[in-house]
């Protein structure tokens, strides 16, 4: 499944939950900036790794697919 994700969107790193939520600074491309809680900001490739939207309680629409 491919999630479209826009800046300041929360996500979490699929194979990284250490590192705990992030938030989307910036979109170019494939590369997206995310500044997690316990790593800081690091360049993620979309083409190699899908980040996981982090579920907003207080909103039960559907993320954006």
């Amino acid at each position: 499944m491919i999630y479209e994700f826009c800046v300041g969107d929360f996500v979490h790193h699929p194979s990284r939950p250490d590192w705990g939520t992030g938030q989307i600074q910036s979109i170019i491309g494939h590369r997206i900036t995310v500044n997690f809680e316990h790593m800081g900001k690091t360049i993620i490739l979309a083409d190699q790794i899908s980040l996981s939207p982090v579920a907003d309680e207080t909103d039960s629409a559907p993320k954006r697919l």
